[in-house]
């Protein structure tokens, strides 16, 4: 009986059967209440009344529902009343109550409905897919899957954010199963791990009957626009409704970048203001007096104590404590925030701000980064709670002081503002596939920097391959996109595939097994593969390490074609899991990114430019040296040169810079020529992407 509570409902006052109902309403949607008496009068216990009660609430047994389960002699999901019973009775059933709702807490399998999934042959675009299935609603959805109604803020008919209050209430239940999906190194065209990763959990639910969830990325609208047109999956495993999905969606990278730029727009305006005024036109205005009032707002006293200033009173500083405390004295040329938007926009990869007159000569050279690079992206991927998120926030580092020392977000005073803009995007997004309801990231970052941060270990990698990635591996021509695929791609050549399995693939599964985690390898079929190279790639993939490797057909058969995968992934997640970190977090930085290099990528060694051996001494001086390392490097080469393919050898790693998201809590080389803001290509997807004014359909969309 611990923790049972159950509410009696009396009329104190002359009410109306409205006002009844919407009280009852309210006691069924609170998840403190277990049970309610309606001790009423007749007159006023009508049966509208009586019926509003949810039945697993209903203590009495007097709802319509109750009372023909107890006329039946059905006693498992209703309450006896009390006039049938003793006190001892009553108490009974107010344990079997609390039991219930326990029971109801724990793990169990979900009564999901799946969709029924109609595959045509050719199969239709993703877009003509998507619109073929109707979604069900998602507070249905939520519902089967567990979750309380209070737990759901729903965006629309087809999607919803998910409080974080679930957390609380689950913090006693085991973790699951952590399946991370990979991939080999793409073509430009890539190789399909969100739909790979979409089809294992449309086979794990619908047809193995698992409790399972796939964890995406909302896409960015640079790919969208760009190249890849989306990022939903595809075939008959996607995420519907596919258009929501990769649009505007809940509206997270938006807020990422209305965050990002109040930053860069603080810096530069709090440069100009501490340029033009003397401390103390500063100080008046920092501090206004309001009504003949003057203090300090919660952030400016942080901002106080941090300085060693223990007071709270703005008359009380010294002309000196008013100087340390309004000049930040930011140095320009070492400002390292820049500008995010969500955009293919090469133009923007360096540009002049400040030249309007009205902005008196604070003239500087910054850039533009695309949205999903920002340092709050990496933070939101990474916070656990909202308080861990406004503290990683305030954390965040925007530039250097002339004195050398950093200047933070919190220093700015900007932080709080920031968890405000930010505090929905942390909130999960809960959407559906196409038959029921992953993290793109590479094997490095994913282990060295998320499994530090959230303390999780992956049971099993699923490696995503092709054939015609592993036929690029294997010495094949290049593979451009929007050109067609050369005859190499389309016909059989057993030769080119070994190759590349023996290179590429193979470095890959070794690349996972540093970690200690078994690999199953998911080979992404086309209908250009032939079953020879199909049978090939499998047979290597098990000779170089892999537990298992499945050929998945879930493009164009959903969840049933990857079945077969989702039996491999069940059998190693059984298997011993001896999951290690590549190296010790307190080695020095460049020790580490040697580490990386060598054993991750296969190069000979490192070669650091003078400016990123500037920075690296800057962190260490700082104190950041402990931080785990994330590279920013192509991902069309194990390698820094995107042309080099298979498993490059012999060759030396250039670091160009070294920059570090102290908030997020890396830091982060730039390899070769990696940019932080891509370009659209010569014909961007956008040529194909239209509206229909009258029904509003969008077409274009792969």
């Amino acid at each position: 009986m611990v923790g049972l509570n159950i509410t009696h409902i009396y009329l104190t006052k002359e009410c109306s059967e409205d006002e009844i109902v919407e009280e009852v309403l309210k006691l069924n949607e609170d998840p403190g209440v277990h049970g309610v008496c309606l001790q009423l009068p007749s007159s006023v216990l009508t049966s509208r009344v009586a019926n509003a009660l949810k039945p697993e609430k209903d203590v009495d047994g007097i709802t319509d529902l109750n009372m023909g389960r107890l006329v039946r002699g059905d006693f498992s999901k209703g309450f006896v009343p009390p006039v049938a019973s003793a006190v001892v009775d009553l108490l009974e059933k107010h344990v079997r109550s609390s039991s219930r709702w326990l029971q109801e807490q724990q793990y169990r399998p979900w009564q999901l409905r799946s969709l029924k999934l109609q595959t045509l042959t050719p199969v239709p675009s993703d877009i003509e897919i998507s619109r073929a299935q109707t979604p069900k609603p998602v507070t249905q959805l939520a519902e089967e899957i567990g979750l309380l109604p209070g737990e759901l803020e729903a965006y629309g008919r087809n999607k919803a954010k998910v409080r974080l209050s679930l957390l609380d209430r689950l913090h006693t239940q085991p973790d699951g199963n952590y399946v991370l999906v990979a991939g080999i190194t793409p073509t430009p065209l890539g190789e399909g791990k969100s739909t790979v990763t979409i089809g294992l959990v449309q086979a794990f639910s619908a047809h193995l009957k698992l409790n399972s969830f796939a964890c995406l990325r909302q896409p960015s609208q640079g790919p969208t626009f760009g190249v890849k047109g989306g990022a939903a999956g595809g075939g008959y495993a996607q995420v519907i409704p596919m258009e929501e999905f990769n649009l505007h969606l809940t509206g997270d990278i938006h807020a990422i970048t209305a965050a990002n730029n109040l930053v860069a727009a603080a810096v530069d305006a709090r440069m100009l203001h501490e340029a033009t005024q003397s401390d103390k036109a500063l100080f008046n205005r920092l501090v206004p007096s309001v009504n003949g009032v003057r203090k300090f707002s919660p952030i400016q006293i942080s901002r106080l104590q941090r300085l060693g200033i223990n007071k709270t009173e703005p008359t009380s500083l010294s002309p000196q404590e008013v100087s340390r405390f309004v000049r930040l004295d930011l140095d320009p040329s070492k400002i390292t925030w820049q500008r995010v938007v969500d955009t293919n926009d090469r133009f923007l990869r360096k540009i002049t701000v400040g030249q309007a007159s009205t902005e008196k000569g604070q003239i500087r050279e910054t850039g533009f980064d695309i949205a999903v690079a920002s340092e709050i992206m990496a933070i939101l991927a990474l916070a656990d709670s909202l308080e861990d998120m406004k503290n990683r926030l305030a954390r965040m580092v925007v530039g250097t002081s002339r004195r050398g020392q950093p200047v933070t977000a919190e220093d700015l005073g900007v932080s709080g503002a920031l968890a405000v803009l930010m505090k929905d995007a942390i909130k999960p997004t809960l959407m559906q596939t196409l038959e029921v309801r992953h993290e793109r990231i590479t094997l490095n970052k994913f282990f060295n920097i998320k499994c530090r941060a959230s303390g999780l270990r992956p049971n099993v990698v699923v490696l995503v391959a092709t054939v015609r990635a592993l036929k690029m591996h294997g010495g094949g021509p290049n593979v451009s996109a929007g050109a067609p695929l050369p005859k190499e791609y389309i016909e059989e050549n057993l030769s080119l595939v070994a190759d590349g399995c023996r290179s590429n693939l193979r470095k890959q599964i070794q690349i996972a097994q540093l970690f200690g985690v078994p690999v199953v390898v998911a080979l992404n079929v086309f209908k250009t593969d032939t079953l020879a190279e199909i049978d090939l790639v499998c047979q290597i993939a098990k000779e170089c390490g892999a537990s298992d490797a499945v050929p998945c057909h879930h493009w164009s058969q959903g969840g049933r074609g990857s079945v077969e995968l989702a039996k491999a992934v069940k059998e190693a997640v059984s298997r011993p899991n001896n999951f290690q970190f590549l190296y010790n977090i307190e080695m020095p930085i460049v020790e580490k990114i040697r580490t990386i290099a060598q054993k991750v990528y296969g190069a000979d060694d490192i070669e650091l430019s003078p400016e990123a051996k500037a920075k690296v001494d800057y962190y260490n001086q700082q104190g950041f040296g402990s931080l785990p390392i994330c590279m920013a490097k192509t991902h069309l080469s194990l390698s820094h040169m995107p042309d080099k393919k298979g498993a490059p050898t012999g060759f030396i790693l250039p670091i160009r810079d070294v920059r570090a998201s102290i908030g997020a809590g890396f830091i982060y080389p730039l390899v070769g020529t990696m940019s932080t803001m891509p370009g659209l290509p010569t014909r961007p997807c956008f040529y194909d992407i239209d509206l229909d004014p009258v029904t509003e359909e969008i077409t274009g969309l792969f």
